[in-house]
């Protein structure tokens, strides 16, 4: 039975779908004016883990990932480039694209742009204009009047008297309370026409909370199981999403039907013990750690730690999860498996691996698990037990998006300490073989030495040598 860390309730809660057997979930994605760095493929990956174990367990997943593509941090860069704003962002969603493809993520089911639901985004601004939960400020703004929520803080811990105006943004010439956020921002004079987009209150464009909300709620209903999220977000993106939902709801009544059950968050990714982010200049994109790292080993290295623990992040960080893979395909490779459609899993390592998995999606025991279970085939003497473990290991690690290549693609892939291409050291093998024929195995012997300090191990096999990184 999976249990999930709720971060709404700050425990582990036992996960009961609002409609059995079908799961809606939304997690918060990329604004889109720069490529991706790490810390956004933590987030992804880490969603994509949830939504394959779900998907896994039987669940039918209905799985949203958002794209921001009007934000003040767009505008700026486009009028840097002196570019539209669709083009700016169409480019850098492409560019998301690719990186989420090459890291093996699932397509969301629906990725919706905020452009594409401004209309959504005015209804939900009106309905909490209705309900008082809103206001026209004298500077054309539309804010939410957060004291008009009593439950404002229940995500994050926070009450409102504890809040001050130095943990929000400062009061504008509008606002009634420094804790109100804005809904619909007003058009400035300067920005260029494709920002703004006409309202019942004068031209402008949406807030970012409100994107979240009127997207989620849109395509997933008004309350829905999941949101997810990077631990940033929790406060104020999300607690704010859920002031605006509920408050267009229900007004600032009891709320009967929660925004959302579950709420989960992931942690970041650190670099000097500092966050990673844009902000303090210390990110790497995630292309520019895929020109040294596999991108499996990039998977792994996310997916060893518990999604909810900062990650610290370092090259050799990601030595170690290359030596980590190439352990486990190594196990798959010795065993020489053939994929079998009618395979069943060896119960015990299964129910090993799913009782880690569904207790709060703890890759970190799910894993160890695995590194086991490669022991295991190692140590077993006939054959058939070898390749029946094997199975097992690949199919459990398929469930996360690990180990599913041909053992050689990854184990012959490049690093960033050798240059040798896989033309050159199979030149180097035929080179070996020759003098071996001629019986100078001194030479035999030199050219194996020095493919090692190359980083390329060789295996004598019955069949011929096969070779792989180090």
């Amino acid at each position: 039975m999976l249990s999930i860390y709720n971060t709404l309730s700050r425990n582990k809660e036992i996960f009961k779908p609002i409609i059995p057997g079908k799961v809606r979930m939304y997690v918060c994605g990329m604004t889109v004016y720069d490529f991706c760095h790490l810390g956004h493929a933590r987030v992804m990956i880490v969603f994509d883990m949830v939504v394959r174990w779900l998907r896994a367990s039987g669940y039918e997943v209905n799985y949203v990932r958002n794209i921001t593509d009007i934000d003040d941090k767009i505008i700026q860069r486009a009028l840097e480039n002196k570019e539209p704003i669709a083009a700016l962002t169409q480019r850098f969603i492409d560019a998301m694209h690719a990186d989420a493809k090459i890291l093996n993520l699932l397509p969301p089911d629906h990725e919706p742009r905020a452009t594409q639901y401004i209309s959504q985004m005015q209804g939900m601004i009106g309905r909490l204009i209705d309900q008082q939960m809103a206001y026209q400020a004298e500077d054309g703004d539309v804010n939410y009047a957060v004291r008009q929520f009593p439950s404002y803080g229940k995500l994050s811990g926070k009450s409102i008297d504890e809040l001050n105006a130095g943990e929000r943004v400062a009061i504008g010439s509008g606002k009634r309370d420094p804790l109100d956020f804005v809904l619909w921002k007003s058009a400035k004079p300067q920005e260029p026409s494709d920002t703004r987009w006409s309202s019942p209150w004068g031209d402008g464009r949406p807030g970012w909370h409100i994107e979240c909300s009127a997207m989620s709620c849109e395509l997933l209903g008004q309350h829905f199981d999941i949101h997810g999220g990077g631990a940033d977000l929790q406060f104020p993106h999300h607690e704010n999403e859920i002031a605006q939902s509920e408050g267009a709801i229900y007004g600032s009544n009891p709320v009967t039907k929660p925004f959302v059950q579950y709420w989960m968050h992931n942690g970041h990714i650190r670099v000097n013990q500092e966050k990673m982010s844009k902000s303090l200049g210390n990110f790497f994109l995630i292309r520019d750690v895929l020109q040294q790292f596999d991108p499996e080993v990039v998977r792994f290295f996310m997916l060893r730690a518990h999604y909810r623990s900062p990650i610290n992040y370092s090259d050799s960080q990601l030595e170690e999860a290359r030596t980590g893979l190439v352990r486990l395909y190594t196990a798959i490779h010795q065993s020489n498996i053939q994929d079998a459609d009618a395979f069943v899993p060896n119960a015990q390592w299964a129910q090993r691996f799913s009782d880690a998995m569904n207790d709060d999606f703890n890759t970190p025991e799910a894993i160890a698990a695995l590194f086991d279970l490669a022991t295991e085939i190692n140590k077993a003497d006939d054959l058939k037990t070898k390749q029946d473990l094997a199975l097992t290991l690949k199919h459990l690690a398929g469930m996360i998006g690990l180990l599913q290549r041909p053992p050689n693609d990854f184990l012959q892939s490049g690093t960033p300490h050798t240059g040798l291409s896989p033309q050159r050291i199979e030149e180097q093998i035929a080179a070996r073989q020759a003098a071996k024929l001629a019986k100078n195995f001194a030479e035999a012997d030199a050219i194996r030495e020095r493919l090692l300090k190359d980083g390329v191990i060789l295996e004598d096999k019955p069949g011929g040598t096969v070779w792989r990184r180090a």
